[in-house]
Formats: structure tokens, C-alpha cells, sequence
């Protein structure tokens, strides 16, 4: 039996040749298009799963109920306490820097090192990577400690057993007193060296409100992790206690007004994708939802041509299965065939997606710069589980419909004219075309959204500006350095003009803190800045002044604000002249002397937020984060100058550091790449849609007009022309693509504008793209359908009308 069902399969494959091809084609995209995002997914979900402990370790997070916006970092005191006062928690790590870059000195070489973390001093009680030489206990006890990575050991000794030897780094010398083995697997702690920043956190020991830090906790086993968070809150109250003081603020009003109001810890290896907000970056898990869901939904549109042309097929297969039935077929058995049949066709697609999911799978990696291989069997075991799901809703359709006509039906052909059959494929059709026309609108919405980003007014002018950041800092001087370069600098040729700042375009260099007015707090940024910053950047002076070189007190304690500064005050610009702040970082008051234009420092996706500008010199730790110059080039030789930079730079500045550069624009549009990628990508999907949509439509309209072959060759031969047997034939097919167009633009309103509310500067909700969606809808179904329809206008009147 299973022979002759097999011999019925490729009779079939083989009759019905051009939509086997399709069903072939479209499932084989569709499962290729789900094994890469899942493989991409699988990839995000596998961070920190080498870690013995990390069921016990959480991240920390603090929540800000006035602004409804997390955090990803904690102080000395807040973490000190937590291990004294609440009992679920063990252990705790701190976070102060990560990506650190020095040049290591030894007596056997120098050689710059990157990817360098400063931590507490029980960084490997929680991360317990692979001790390859010298010992974990008290590895960090001493301030010049240091534990280093078996690849520098190599780097800087030529051998991994190195415990005791010394590195000097700047002019302190420091004992090496471990080496350790970074884990294989994924993870976002991968440091190639570690050390305690003794000189920060003595400073940071009693403030409560240095939020420099981020936290790990490592609880006692079985604890849980929402106890800790309730008895946190104790924790904060003390804290508002302690700061409150003084201020004319009960503490419950010091928590509301500088928070934090609440906590939240995430599992260790959860942070990648599922924390609120992270030391290393806010996670987009919505982001990879998306990409994941509309890649099921390629093989869902995969599966619609399925079952369509399974269904059109099976109808001219009526009296195959009237006689079947007749001679005493079940109708099991007939579903068992046709779910074979269909099993067939899936798993050579399968077959055939994991060959081009190893070919695409290099692209994918540079794409997202990964390194993921097909080692898993979870990618295996999901797209097969899809295969049988696609199987089993494909076959199983047609099957049944065709099984419970009885065979007398059957036998007379009822089937291709029946009501219930015309329905089942107008109706999954018209499901194909909705997720098509989606498709179609929200490529479009993208396009526009992320051109929208590109071609928005910035604030500021970054052209030609090259900034250098410093490597070294003038034996904890950098301002010093900086201030020597500014007058140096300016005499190579090519240069323009020179300035600083804390917080350019493009970066996160920037602090925060509350800025106070009376009984109102607002949390603003802070970025000191050279006299002539805000100028050299072409921002617009609204009000005031610039700062002046020859006025001693905008050295002191004048500043500049933004527009956000006075619309979270609610100030006009004329009341913000007449007023002065106190910033949370200083004891004095700052007079406002000028307003700004707002002009975006992070990415187009968040608002500009409220900003102080202040000189560096204005406040003395100021100095100590002067670690950049800023130049504007001249335009007529811009290659030939950043040269002359780059050779006076490593001949007479940092010799033996890499030339750390770049330009501002492009460092600023590097915020625009992944909003650039979700387009590539959505595009690449769109694509891929239309492409399986249309073949589908087009065989299955091929099987449709088949079945009126008869019907066109009398309409002809009564005189109808070749254009009304055209339309004729058409229209039907372009009422469901009309249909299926208003049904989707509800539905792609609803989804699109959800994801345009993650934009703090959006489009307004275009109509653009849902007309184009119709009119493109419209025109590629008349163009697909009329092909055959044009081919049946010329079918040979004999052949059909002779046993009339």
C-alpha cells in the first residue's frame, strides 16, 4: 500500500510540476528564513550559561518612579548594605569600568592591551573562570593587584605561569596574582585583565549618591530574588535618611524627588535580552520578537500555498479518491496518503533549507558580527517540529475535505465546483494577501522612519570634525595635557580650530546628577566643555552668552542649559536668565548666563534630555575627565591633515598607543545602525514575502483558470474578446487582493504605530504607504493572473468544445 501511495505522490509531483516547484522553493525560504532568526535568537539566549553559579547571581537595577526609567547602576553604600541587612544575599561584585586600555610594560616587552575591567575585589567568587596560575584567594586584596587573561600573559611574558611577576601600567607597578582561562561560550564578562580601582572607590566609600558602579549579587541558594528587592527598600529609605538631612526634605520626599522608588534583579543570564537596563548596553528583545515573528510568518505563507495548491489539486483528483472510496478506501487512510504526500514534499524542503542555511549563515554572521555555527540540536529539533506542524496543518486541510465527500459526489467532479472548496481557497488567499499587504506597509513605514532619523536636524554641525581620544593622562593630569596640545596642535597645517568635550556626539561619556532649584530636583546631564565648544559644534545661542575666555567667573560658576533643561523646569527663557541651580555634584550654585538649542548627543531614538554646560575647570573632578581634543579640519586637504595628525600624534604624544580616532558625524551615525540593519532586514523579508506570495498566487490562479478552460473556449467562441475574457478571468482574483488590502491596513495601522512609539523623534503615520500597498497589490496579481489568463485566451476551441 505505502508503495502504490508512493508511485500516486510522484505521478502527481510530476503532473502538477510547476507548483510542486513553488511548494518546494517557498517552504525552503520559509525554513531557511526561520533558521537563521532562531539561530540568532538561540545565539542571544546562550550569555553566561558557562557560569557555575549563574542560577544564584542576579543584575541589579534600580527604577525611578518620577520618569519611569530604569537604571543599571548602584553605589558603595547601597551595595555595602545590602550584604549586611539583607540575609538572602552571599556575596556582591562591583563594576566600575569595562573595555580599559593601557600600555603594559614588563621586563620582557611593552605591548598595548585592550578589553580591561575594574572590579571589586571578589570578581571570582561569581565569575569563576578557569585558574590557570596563581591563586583566587585575596587575588584583589591589594590596590595594585592585578589578575590578567592566559592570552596577555603570552602577550606580555611568552608563557601563561607569570604569578608574582610585575607590570608596570603608567608609573605604578602592579603584581600579577592570577592567570586565568576566558570561558568558550558566550558571555559579556570577558576581561583580559581585572584590577580594583582603590584610588575610586576609597572616594566613593561613604557618598550615597556616586551611582557609578554596576552590581552583581550572589545569593544563597534557594533565596528569593523578590525578597531581596522588598527589603532593598529599607536600604533606600536609609539612604534618604542620611541624605536628606539639612535639605528641608522628609525622606520619603528625597526618594521621590531623586529616587530610586523601587529595584529589580535580573538572572545572570537573563541580562543579555530580558533586563530593563544594563552596564553593557539596553537590551532589544522586542526587536528580535519581531524579526522571529515575521519569520514564522514566511512559512506560514508557505504553508497557504500548500494547502491552496494542495486543494486545487486535490479537486481535479474528485473521482481518484470517488473511486477510492468506492472499492472500500477509509477515509483514514486517504488522510494518511495525503499527509504523506505532503511529508514528502516538507522534508525535501527541509533537506534543502539546512544547505542554504550553511551557505547564508557566513552572511548572517558578519551581519550581526557573531560567530554562531549549526553545532545545536535545539535548531534541528524547532525547524523539524515546523516541518511536521507544516505537514500536518497543510495535508491535513485538503485531506479532510476531500475524505468527507461522499463518493457519488466525487465521482460526478462536484468538488472543484462546490461551494465549501472555492471558499477554503478564497479564504486562505485572502490570508496570504493581508500578511503580503502588511509586509508591503511596513517596509514602507520603516524606509521612512529610518530616513526620517537620517535627514533630521541634529543641533549641531559634526562635519569635519576628528576627535583623538587620549590613551595616557599626563600623570593624572590630563586637562594639562590637553590644554598643551590645544596651542601645539593648532600650528599643523590643516587645522582649523581646537576644542573639547566631556560628552561629544556619538558617545556615552556623559554623567548625570540632580539639579536643583528651590524645592524642585530635575536630573539632568552634565558635560564640561572649552570656552569656545558649543560654538566650534555651530549649536544656536537662543539667550545669554557664550561662555568667555577672559571672564574669570565662567571658570567658576557659570553655565549654559538647553531647551529640554527649561521645559523640565517649565521655565521661559527669560525666567531661566534671572535663575541659578544647584547641581548634586558641587556646593555651589551655578548662575544660567546661557540657553541653547537642543542638539542630540545619543541616539535619535531617545529624546534630547536636559543639559548643563559648564567649563572643565569650573569644578576640580571636572579636569580629571578632560580625555579627548576635538579639531576642526579645513576642507580642501582633509586626508593629507588627519596624516599630520596621526604622525605627530605618535611620534610626540602617545608613542607606542594606537591612534584612537575618528570623525564625529560618522561615530554619530554608527547610533543609526541598528535601525539601519532592522531595515535592511525588513526588506530582505518583504522581499522574500512577495516572492513566495506571488508564486503562489500565480499557481494557484494557474490551476483556477485550468478548471475554466471549457467555460473560455464557449465565452470565445460566442465572441467574446480577448481583453473581457482577460478581465473576466481576473477579477475575481483582484476583489480578494482589494479585500485583503482593507483588511490588513487596521491591522498594520495598529502594529506599526507600536513600534514607532520606541522613537522619541517619529514620522507622523503616513497614508503613503497604504495606498502604495493596494495600487502594488493590485497591479502585481492583474500582471501574475493575467499571464495565464492571457494563455487561456488562446487555448484550441476543438479540444474543448468537441463533446459538446
Amino acid at each position: 500500500m505505502f508503495k502504490n501511495w508512493l508511485k500516486i505522490a510522484f505521478i502527481n509531483y510530476k503532473k502538477n510540476w510547476l507548483s510542486t516547484i513553488i511548494n518546494l522553493f517557498g517552504l525552503t525560504i520559509g525554513l531557511t528564513g526561520f533558521m537563521l532568526i532562531l539561530m540568532h535568537w538561540n545565539d542571544e539566549e546562550s550569555f553566561e550559561k558557562w557560569n557555575p553559579k549563574k542560577d544564584d547571581i542576579y543584575y541589579f537595577q534600580t527604577y525611578y518612579k518620577k520618569d519611569n526609567v530604569y537604571g543599571g547602576a548602584i553605589s558603595i553604600p547601597l551595595a555595602e548594605n545590602a550584604l549586611k541587612r539583607i540575609s538572602e544575599v552571599e556575596d556582591y561584585v562591583l563594576m566600575n569600568g569595562s573595555d580599559m586600555a593601557y600600555k603594559m610594560t614588563t621586563k620582557h616587552t611593552t605591548a598595548y592591551q585592550k578589553g580591561g575591567m575594574s572590579v571589586s575585589e571578589n570578581f571570582f567568587n561569581l565569575f569563576p573562570f578557569k585558574l590557570v596560575a596563581g591563586s583566587y584567594k585575596d587575588v584583589l586584596k591589594n590596590d595594585n593587584n592585578i589578575a590578567i587573561s592566559n592570552v596577555v600573559a603570552k602577550n606580555l611574558f611568552g608563557k601563561t605561569d607569570v604569578a608574582g611577576e610585575t607590570i608596570k601600567i603608567n608609573t605604578t607597578d602592579y603584581i600579577v596574582t592570577a592567570v586565568y582561562e576566558l570561558p568558550a561560550g558566550n558571555s559579556q564578562m570577558k576581561p583580559d585583565f581585572v584590577y580594583k580601582p582603590a584610588e575610586q572607590i576609597k572616594n566613593d566609600k561613604e557618598a550615597w549618591g556616586n551611582f557609578n558602579y554596576a552590581s552583581f549579587f550572589l545569593l544563597k541558594k534557594g533565596a528569593d530574588p523578590r525578597s531581596f528587592e522588598k527589603k532593598f527598600l529599607d536600604i533606600i529609605m536609609l539612604r534618604a535618611k542620611i541624605n536628606s538631612k539639612g535639605s528641608g526634605m522628609t525622606p520619603q520626599q528625597f526618594i521621590d524627588t531623586y529616587g530610586p522608588t523601587d529595584t529589580l534583579l535580573t538572572p545572570l543570564d537573563k541580562i543579555k535580552l530580558h533586563s530593563e537596563s544594563t552596564w553593557f548596553g539596553k537590551p532589544d528583545f522586542k526587536s528580535l520578537m519581531i524579526l522571529f515573528t515575521l519569520s514564522v510568518l514566511i512559512v506560514i505563507l508557505s504553508a497557504i500555498n500548500f494547502i491552496n495548491l494542495k486543494t486545487a489539486q486535490a479537486s481535479q483528483r474528485a473521482k481518484e479518491i470517488g473511486v477510492r472510496k468506492a472499492i472500500g478506501s477509509t477515509k483514514s487512510s486517504l488522510v494518511l496518503q495525503f499527509l504523506m504526500e505532503t511529508f514528502l514534499i516538507c522534508f525535501a524542503s527541509y533537506l534543502l533549507s539546512l544547505a542554504l542555511t550553511e551557505i547564508l549563515l557566513p552572511s548572517l554572521n558578519k551581519f550581526y558580527n557573531k560567530e554562531i555555527v549549526m553545532n545545536d540540536w535545539h535548531i534541528y529539533f524547532y525547524s523539524l517540529v515546523m516541518v511536521v506542524l507544516v505537514t500536518v496543518i497543510s495535508g491535513l486541510i485538503p485531506a479532510l475535505y476531500l475524505s468527507n465527500f461522499k463518493a457519488i459526489e466525487t465521482l460526478k467532479g462536484n468538488f472543484a465546483r462546490s461551494r465549501n472548496g472555492v471558499w477554503l481557497r478564497n479564504g486562505i488567499l485572502t490570508l496570504q494577501l493581508i500578511i503580503s499587504s502588511f509586509f508591503i506597509i511596513g517596509g514602507l513605514i520603516v524606509n521612512q522612519q529610518v530616513k526620517h532619523m537620517m535627514n533630521k536636524d541634529l543641533g549641531f554641525n559634526g562635519n569635519q570634525i576628528f576627535q583623538i581620544n587620549f590613551n595616557e593622562f599626563n600623570n593624572g593630569k590630563p586637562w594639562l595635557k590637553y590644554e598643551r596640545l590645544r596651542t601645539e596642535m593648532a600650528k599643523i597645517p590643516g587645522v582649523e580650530s581646537i576644542s573639547f568635550s566631556e560628552a561629544p556626539p556619538g558617545s556615552n561619556n556623559q554623567s548625570s546628577s540632580n539639579m536643583d532649584y528651590l524645592n524642585t530636583s530635575i536630573q539632568a546631564r552634565h558635560g564640561s566643555i572649552d570656552y569656545n565648544y558649543l560654538q566650534f559644534m555651530n549649536v544656536k545661542l537662543l539667550k545669554g552668552r557664550f561662555l568667555n575666555p577672559k571672564l574669570s567667573s565662567d571658570t567658576i560658576d557659570n553655565a549654559l542649559v538647553n531647551e529640554a533643561f527649561l521645559r523640565k523646569f517649565g521655565w521661559t527663557n527669560e525666567q531661566a536668565m534671572k535663575r541659578e541651580v544647584r547641581p548634586g555634584f558641587d556646593n555651589k550654585p551655578y548662575h544660567i548666563i546661557g540657553i541653547v538649542k537642543d542638539f542630540n548627543i545619543r541616539s535619535l531614538k531617545s529624546e534630547v534630555e536636559p543639559m548643563i554646560f559648564f567649563h572643565y575647570r569650573e569644578t576640580e573632578w571636572k579636569r580629571y575627565n578632560v580625555s579627548n581634543i576635538q579639531l576642526k579640519l579645513k576642507a580642501d586637504d582633509i586626508d593629507g591633515t588627519v596624516k599630520r595628525l596621526k604622525t605627530y600624534w605618535q611620534n610626540n604624544v602617545e608613542p607606542g598607543y594606537p591612534f584612537d580616532s575618528y570623525f564625529i558625524d560618522k561615530q554619530f551615525a554608527k547610533t543609526f545602525e541598528t535601525y539601519q540593519k532592522q531595515q535592511t532586514l525588513f526588506t530582505i523579508l518583504n522581499a522574500m514575502v512577495l516572492m513566495v506570495a506571488l508564486l503562489g498566487l500565480f499557481a494557484l490562479s494557474s490551476l483556477m483558470i485550468e478548471q475554466k478552460l471549457k467555460d473560455v473556449a464557449i465565452r470565445k467562441t460566442l465572441g467574446a474578446s480577448d481583453g473581457t475574457l482577460i478581465f473576466g478571468l481576473t477579477k475575481q482574483f483582484l476583489w480578494i487582493t482589494l479585500i485583503a488590502v482593507l483588511i490588513s491596513i487596521p491591522i498594520s495601522y495598529y502594529l506599526m504605530n507600536e513600534w514607532l512609539k520606541d522613537f522619541a523623534y517619529r514620522i507622523d503615520m503616513p497614508v503613503l504607504p497604504f495606498i502604495l500597498s493596494m495600487i502594488l497589490l493590485l497591479i502585481l496579481t492583474f500582471a501574475v493572473v493575467s499571464i495565464k489568463a492571457y494563455q487561456a485566451t488562446k487555448v484550441n476551441l476543438v479540444k474543448y468544445l468537441k463533446y459538446e
